[in-house]
């Protein structure tokens, strides 16, 4: 990295602390720091949302998602504009009506405290090992790319959020997110120019999506019902559906955002903005991953793109095999050219048989590079078993600092670290706040004043943040950590899904029913994912339906028995 480079990259990060800071100083009680004193205009909530759940894994993990596999995981968020809808008409005039400071707060007037503090817990396992990625992602990537010391990176990382969000709560998290979204989306679009400027000059945009195409990266749609399938239209429309309507409508780290909205309507217009922008945002970013892979198809790629596997496998007794793989992948790479070139002729000349032998021709070419891949993987696997082998979270990465001219590569990187800040500090605000209100404010005996819960949120947020940073330093990479911290969310969110869909349209189900059935749910879609009954996304809608029939049964197996419901005022 040049001078220049770290210049951007350390400006942009500071300027992001002193600003969140500089902007929530005075904020002197709880209904400041928590809901930002209901005064957040709407565009700032819907940038705060959408950067809330766009984290460095997106950026990171993304494009090298497409580069391997193709645009189809752009289906995982076609669920996500219904879910919308169903919270502004729905969950958004509740939270507002009841002027409540967290999501679980509604559920001890609705139930009983041990839900509330049941559902709470729920949210803190998921949301707490969700904080740690997030912090850990970047980090582990960077520090192998660029030699950095991983535990290091965590903690500046950490740091950094921690000053911000535990000095300005929930305002300084919003105001800084509408600086890092703009940061985010203007670095992808450079990168996304820059690819597009780099291909060969009789390359067009037409062209690189038709040979995108021809290489199988741009089958968006599957109609399939496989649900072992990860990504269809169906997995999409349904298990996605319910993942953003747990997320968005349960999760502390959204339902803090509109919060602050100053009315129902702001907050609306901010989740119907984030139902707009965050598939086409997704697609962008997809589309970018499938530029790259364009842009490889006529430039020198590694066999692994991972330099920490390449340099365990080179240091090992398996060296020579590897050597000679990545000899036969600069054949492939030298046949591949030639293969591009003919198709691009093929189509210039719209000779159709031409084009169809060309394509035949790629895909054979691409089945042989990926079994090289694979056979690279297997060598670096026994060389060190304790090396990641799976490279999709390092693609993009590598196409930064090995072709990004100077300047823009501290910008990118800048964009990764501010992802990574945004939605840690989002959590970090929410895993404080619920700690210091729904654990500590309502299981402890003793009232304080506004101040005294004020300091327990802060203090709260602070640890959180020490444990984040934790477990950053002790995680280990997954097959992909985008889709690690989904089903980290997919494992718990249909069951907390369940339990405010009982809450809304079940009232003749009481507190014991729901509690019982809540913990038989969770063990039972621990034990699911463990054993793979199913694919994750699927886990959403089963834990949701799951939760609402076991308390159903058991409330109506409860007054059987005798015990009559207790009628619930609206």
């Amino acid at each position: 990295m040049a001078l220049l480079d770290w210049i951007i990259l350390g400006s942009t990060l500071l300027f992001i602390v002193a600003y969140g800071v500089w902007k929530t100083r005075g904020n002197n009680n709880v209904d400041d720091y928590v809901r930002g004193g209901d005064n957040v205009k709407w565009w700032t909530i819907g940038l705060s949302v959408m950067a809330t759940q766009a984290s460095a894994i997106t950026f990171l993990s993304t494009p090298g998602q497409a580069f391997h596999d193709g645009m189809g995981f752009v289906q995982f968020y076609f669920g996500l504009p219904l879910a919308m809808i169903v919270i502004c008409l729905v969950f958004i005039p509740i939270y507002k009506k009841l002027k409540v400071f967290t999501a679980y707060e509604m559920l001890e007037g609705r139930f009983d405290l041990k839900t509330r503090t049941l559902t709470a817990l729920l949210f803190l396992v998921q949301r707490g090992l969700a904080a740690g990625i997030t912090i850990f992602a970047p980090s582990i990537i960077l520090s192998a790319v660029l030699g950095w010391d991983l535990r290091t990176l965590n903690v500046i990382i950490g740091i950094l959020v921690i000053i911000y969000t535990v000095s300005g709560g929930t305002k300084a998290v919003s105001m800084t997110q509408k600086q890092q979204m703009f940061i985010i989306m203007l670095g992808m679009f450079f990168a996304f120019f820059f690819i597009m400027g780099a291909l060969p000059t009789d390359i067009s945009f037409s062209k690189a999506l038709k040979i995108a195409g021809a290489n199988n990266k741009l089958n968006i749609l599957d109609f399939s019902f496989d649900t072992n399938n990860r990504y269809t239209f169906w997995s999409g429309i349904t298990g996605g559906f319910f993942l953003a309507l747990a997320y968005f409508g349960t999760d502390q780290s959204q339902v803090q955002r509109y919060l602050s909205g100053r009315s129902v309507r702001e907050s609306q217009w901010a989740l119907i903005f984030n139902g707009i922008f965050k598939i086409p945002m997704q697609f962008f970013i997809l589309l970018v991953g499938t530029m790259v892979f364009v842009f490889y198809q006529y430039n020198s790629s590694p066999l692994n793109f991972n330099p920490a596997a390449t340099e365990a496998v080179m240091q090992s007794e398996y060296a020579n095999d590897y050597q000679s793989l990545e000899e036969n992948h600069k054949v492939l790479e030298k046949e591949k050219r030639m293969a591009q070139h003919s198709f691009s002729a093929a189509l210039e000349l719209k000779e159709y048989n031409a084009i169809e032998q060309a394509k035949q021709d790629i895909i054979k070419i691409n089945e042989k590079e990926n079994a090289s891949r694979d056979a690279a993987k297997d060598l670096i696997a026994k060389a060190d078993d304790t090396v990641e082998t799976n490279d999709k979270d390092y693609v993009f990465i590598h196409f930064i600092l090995n072709n990004l001219p100077m300047g823009l590569i501290g910008l990118l990187l800048a964009v990764i670290l501010s992802a990574a800040m945004s939605s840690t500090a989002s959590e970090l605000n929410a895993l404080g706040t619920i700690t210091a209100l729904d654990l500590y404010k309502r299981n402890t005996k003793k009232e304080h004043n506004q101040e005294h819960y004020l300091k327990a949120t802060k203090a709260f947020t602070l640890l959180w943040g020490i444990i984040a940073i934790i477990i950053a330093n002790v995680a280990n990479l997954f097959d992909n950590l985008i889709q690690l911290v989904n089903i980290i969310g997919s494992i718990f969110y249909g069951n907390v899904l369940g339990i405010f869909l009982l809450a809304f349209f079940f009232k003749f189900v009481k507190g014991n029913a729901v509690f019982v059935a809540a913990i038989v749910t969770q063990v039972i879609v621990i034990i699911g994912w463990y054993l793979d009954w199913m694919s994750y996304l699927w886990l959403n809608a089963f834990g949701c339906l799951l939760v609402i029939v076991l308390a159903t049964i058991t409330q109506m197996f409860d007054n059987f028995l005798g015990n009559s419901p207790v009628e619930i005022e609206k």
